[in-house]
């Protein structure tokens, strides 16, 4: 029993003729006149395009962007004609490029972005773009997960899958210990893994941290994986001496990083120095608080420390940090109609 119906709905800016053909994978193909299709165009420029995927329940036939390619927005992100890496002056060229363009739009990435972020894009074969989006769904990426993970990403789709992605796949399989049935987990968490060395990142980060103290390889994997793409000399180390410099020492810090990893994600300029600022001036606090309650600089300076602290102040009552924070509006009103009690 064959199974047969789609429709794409795209707005056309240029009107050209030509024939659009993409081969997507051995089963399907998307194949179309952009001529006919202007013709067709009413005077808003909206085109509805009505292909067919057709396939026996007996084949299963592999597909990777056969529902993807199904939802398009209703007009691309940028004009192909005024981005600065459109090539004008070779025909074959610009339908290369123009080819290149309508996939990334219509597998829900920005193209201008992508472009831009990534101008090997520019050269790049549909071929290999595709050989990489073969290789994601191999290892259990999902057609779902590919506009935030290239859209967070771009670099990924010019990356080669020997030298660059293979060695990821297997340093999280082999050091970090995850099963290939938990891949597309933490690629989702963290797509910029797809875009770090091994050698040069992953594993050197992986170390370090491990001499920090965080033995749990699944708990990096899956919640922390972020710092496994954070630079060791000028990221992580930085803001370990930051809080040293607020009279913490290393033993302190470590149980403090280990209570609330996050710590290591946050900004020095933008989230530190300003917490800090305020909660030793204007609050007027002990350093051992953020000893004990690591996870202050977690909450927002501006809608969560500040009109809290000032409703403490005014009722005259006086709150232990976390209590302060952590409590739900509706407990935090009851705290102060108890007088703190």
């Amino acid at each position: 029993m064959h199974t047969c119906h789609a429709s794409m709905v795209w707005h056309l800016h240029n009107t050209t003729p030509f024939t659009l053909s993409v081969l997507l994978s051995p089963y399907f193909s998307l194949s179309l006149s952009l001529s006919s299709l202007s013709a067709m165009a009413p005077a808003a420029g909206a085109v509805a395009l009505h292909s067919s995927l057709c396939s026996t329940a007996s084949e299963k036939p592999y597909s990777p962007l056969r529902s993807t390619l199904l939802h398009v927005a209703p007009k691309p992100k940028s004009l192909l004609q005024n981005h600065p890496l459109y090539p004008p002056t070779h025909a074959k060229l610009s339908l290369e490029f123009k080819e290149k363009i309508l996939c990334l739009e219509v597998m829900g990435i920005d193209a201008g972005k992508a472009l831009s972020q990534n101008p090997d894009l520019r050269t790049a074969t549909m071929e290999s773009i595709q050989s990489i989006i073969t290789f994601l769904f191999s290892n259990g990426i999902l057609e779902k997960d590919l506009p935030r993970i290239f859209g967070m990403c771009p670099k990924i789709l010019t990356a080669d899958i020997k030298t660059d992605l293979t060695p990821v796949f297997d340093f999280i399989l082999n050091e970090l210990k995850v099963p290939e049935n938990s891949f597309r987990r933490v690629i989702n968490k963290c797509p910029r893994l797809l875009t770090s060395s091994v050698k040069d990142q992953l594993r050197p980060a992986l170390l370090y941290l491990r001499r920090l103290g965080f033995k749990d390889s699944g708990a990096l994997a899956y919640q922390d994986s972020v710092l496994l793409v954070s630079n060791v000399e000028h990221t992580l180390i930085p803001k370990l001496r930051f809080l040293e410099t607020l009279g913490l020492s290393k033993d302190e810090i470590r149980s403090m990083v280990l209570r609330c990893p996050a710590l290591l994600t946050f900004s020095i300029e933008n989230n530190f120095q300003p917490k800090y600022d305020y909660f030793s001036g204007e609050m007027g606090r002990k350093v051992v608080e953020l000893k004990e309650f690591p996870q202050y600089f977690a909450f927002s300076l501006e809608n969560r420390i500040k009109p809290r602290h000032t409703e403490v102040v005014q009722s005259g009552i006086t709150l232990p940090l976390s209590v302060m924070l952590k409590s739900t509006d509706e407990e935090f009103r009851e705290l102060l109609k108890q007088g703190g009690g």
